[in-house]
């Protein structure tokens, strides 16, 4: 349900207007104009590549704007570095904290600024008691004196607001803060940011989940291609308004999945067990098909697409690809076999960022665009070329780092990386997680365009509407076991989420 704006809406503590920012010959941002109001939580929506990550690098003063202009409680406003946003009373909660691992919760909440008693030593039994003050007011339990290292990713954000909190922020802005989130964690940080509204500070809130935005935010401003779109109430808008704003059309399917006619079996997984990851897990995926394996947070879906393609040993079990075993623990072997696996975690499993486009699209096939040991640079160009033109992948150059790209493009090349192989069977995790819902509808889109082309497709998903928009047919599984198969006819919330929770059928 969405919030409302507060009746006697107070003037804005922050003021954007007409910010405009360039990279070169690209305009990141064209005339942006914001406001945050104290007391609410502000959305900020677009696809990836509209320019938010830039905005957001502005109000962290890591980026200076070209133009415009930027006021804070009616003062102006230009941030020169994180140390200035921060004095300004702001600060920017990212989606993968940044924590020193083996400092205690209390020593990165007070980094540079612990309190000090005689002879300038460290006041341990302050800084502990400030550190407890904070979580107290965010109603949340974390042992101040435990190490960072260990904490979920979770308690690692209220670290951060912790943090900020010690700073005296004011305005607190939140960048995909729950994309690693289980529905658990993100509903107890959506206790907090209500929390903090509610003691008068300004959240920015960046989100691709249009649930969230809605059930959290009070206004919503969209962006496009660097340009402001428009400022509504939340309460005003639907999510159809909104993806037509954040694409300039109407995406007419989001999920263009048919049910298909299955062919041959090309991936056969029998009795699969890992000691206390997971256990008899028994499955097939038949060629021009979309499986999906359902499932929550720490059900084991990602371990067991990990072993089936050899980069985790399981100890029991056997896996067949068109009907011949493939040995365990040797992902070469998968690859030659015809399998493909798009990792959960693009930046750190599936792409080396300071690569170019180019040699992350072609990593996997190096080999074979190589002549007597040498990778002929025409070859891995004109193959990169290809498979980026057909994802469509939005880049200035195939030269560039690929850390220049959007989140969605990103994603994009791993899979040209993976497609490049012409795989007979492609495993994909978490194919949409933080990209926006234009590059979302493309990539779903793809997949069902590979498997009407005879492609057998696993896809891990932890967003339903994805799960039931794209498969012919759902393995939901619970801590560690394949509970519930369910056709696409019998497949619907409720089947997956009672399986899921362990009070659904056993298969």
């Amino acid at each position: 349900m969405s919030l409302d704006v507060r009746p006697t809406n107070p003037p804005p503590v922050l003021v954007l207007d007409q910010i405009r920012k360039s990279f070169g010959a690209i305009a990141a941002l064209r005339g942006v104009r914001l406001e945050l109001h104290p007391g609410e939580a502000h959305a900020l929506v677009g696809e990836n590549g509209a320019g938010k990550s830039t905005l957001v690098k502005i109000l962290a003063g890591a980026h200076l704007p070209d133009s415009g202009r930027m006021t804070l409680d009616g003062r102006p406003l230009l941030p020169r570095g994180p140390a200035d946003a921060r004095a300004a009373g702001i600060a920017v909660i990212h989606q993968e904290p940044t924590l020193f691992p083996d400092l205690s919760v209390a020593e990165n909440i007070f980094m540079g600024r612990q309190p000090l008693r005689g002879l300038r030593r460290i006041d341990t039994r302050a800084m502990r008691d400030a550190a407890e003050r904070l979580f107290e007011r965010l109603g949340v339990r974390i042992d101040p004196d435990r190490p960072a290292r260990g904490l979920s990713i979770a308690d690692q954000q209220l670290v951060e607001i912790a943090k900020a909190l010690s700073f005296d922020a004011q305005i607190l802005v939140m960048d995909e803060p729950t994309a690693a989130l289980s529905g658990v964690e993100a509903e107890r940080l959506f206790g907090v940011v209500r929390s903090l509204c509610e003691r008068g500070a300004a959240v920015l809130f960046i989100s691709h989940r249009f649930d969230e935005v809605f059930a959290l935010c009070h206004r919503l401003t969209v962006l496009r291609d660097g340009a402001w779109v428009s400022t509504d109430r939340t309460a005003d808008l639907t999510v159809d308004e909104v993806v037509r704003r954040m694409v300039g059309r109407d995406v007419d399917s989001r999920y263009p999945k048919r049910t298909a006619t299955a062919g041959e079996t090309l991936l056969e997984v029998r009795g699969l067990a890992r000691a206390g990851v997971f256990s008899d897990v028994s499955f097939a995926v038949r060629a021009g098909e979309v499986v999906a394996l359902a499932g929550l947070v720490g059900a084991g879906r990602s371990e067991v697409a990990r072993a089936v393609f050899g980069v985790d040993r399981y100890d029991a079990g056997e896996v067949r690809v068109a009907g011949r075993p493939l040995p365990p623990g040797n992902p070469r072997r998968a690859i030659a076999a015809g399998l493909a696996l798009v990792p959960e975690d693009r930046r750190q499993q599936g792409l080396v960022m300071e690569l170019s486009v180019e040699r992350n699209a072609t990593l996997v096939r190096r080999r074979a665009l190589s002549r007597l040991g040498l990778l002929l640079g025409g070859a891995e160009r004109a193959e990169a070329r290809r498979w980026t033109d057909r994802l469509r992948v939005k880049a200035a150059r195939l030269a560039a780092p690929v850390a220049t790209l959007s989140g969605g493009n990103q994603q994009k090349v791993v899979l040209a990386k993976w497609l490049a192989t012409r795989p007979r069977v492609l495993i994909v995790d978490e194919p949409t997680r933080g990209i926006d819902i234009g590059t979302k509808a493309e990539v779903h889109r793809l997949l069902a365009e590979l498997a009407g082309g005879g492609l057998a497709v696993l896809m891990i998903s932890s967003e339903l509407p994805e799960v039931l928009g794209m498969a012919d047919r759902v393995l939901v599984m619970h801590e560690g076991r394949l509970v519930r198969e369910l056709s696409r006819a019998e497949a619907d919330e409720t089947a997956v989420m009672f399986a899921a929770t362990g009070r659904g059928a056993t298969v």
